[in-house]
């Protein structure tokens, strides 16, 4: 027998009106999901150290969000796929000093348990992102990373792919991102938006809504009533 779908509350940000189909949440990885900034800084400096380049990191941090390739080229770095090679090799063995921000594993969690679909888009490859979700202990019904089908970020294919997984609509979705290509993509995929100030840039123009720590995120999506304290383990 076919379940009912589940009444759906928009996103304080969108139209208020309550309409059906089950409601989906897609997040960006790193600086919205997990603090990947010191694994990141570690890679690029093995990068730097071994195809002797001076371009700082800081450089780099403001175009993350792009595939590393259309980074190097924004960054005048030739010979990608070897740089690509030693940055993905320094990342899995610094891996472990990424850690979730403070909360996100308690807004996951609450929000798989009020009936949420759950996808993570992100530019980090699969490889080196699966272990980094790991640590959420999450149920994420989509991982869309750099590599699969369709066009990156800021394109709206990886959003849409990742919706297509999970049987959602976009006017239904909500994507958190952190970077100005973030909130393109979410434009284009006609998803609703909201900023992550906790994470490594800016939204870009026009400024959209903003959650200033993870567990604003409850109020943005009308999840904010509260249910108790959280026990680690328990979808209650």
């Amino acid at each position: 027998m076919a379940s009912t779908p589940r009444p759906a509350i928009q996103s304080r940000h969108t139209d208020p009106a309550r309409r059906g189909g089950q409601r989906s949440l897609l997040l960006d990885l790193d600086g919205v999901l997990l603090d990947t900034r010191p694994v990141m800084q570690k890679a690029w400096g093995a990068v730097q150290q071994r195809h002797r380049i001076d371009v700082p990191f800081e450089q780099y941090e403001q175009h993350l969000g792009r595939p590393f390739n259309d980074i190097m080229r924004r960054l005048a770095v030739t010979d990608a796929e070897a740089v690509h090679q030693t940055y993905s090799e320094a990342s899995m063995a610094v891996a472990h000093l990424a850690r979730p921000f403070e909360g996100m594993k308690e807004v996951l969690h609450t929000l798989v348990a009020r009936g949420w679909l759950l996808g993570v888009v992100t530019s980090k490859p699969l490889d080196r992102a699966a272990p980094l979700l790991a640590q959420l202990g999450c149920p994420f019904g989509s991982v869309r990373a750099a590599g699969g089908p369709g066009r990156s970020k800021p394109a709206p294919d990886p959003l849409l792919l990742a919706l297509v997984d999970l049987c959602a609509d976009p006017a239904q979705a909500t994507f958190v991102g952190d970077m100005a290509v973030d909130h393109e993509a979410a434009r284009r995929a006609g998803v609703a938006y909201v900023h992550a100030a906790w994470g490594y840039g800016s939204p870009g123009a026009p400024v959209p809504p903003t959650a200033r720590a993870p567990k604003d995120l409850l109020q943005f999506l009308g999840e904010g009533r509260h249910s108790g304290p959280f026990l680690e383990g328990s979808l209650l």
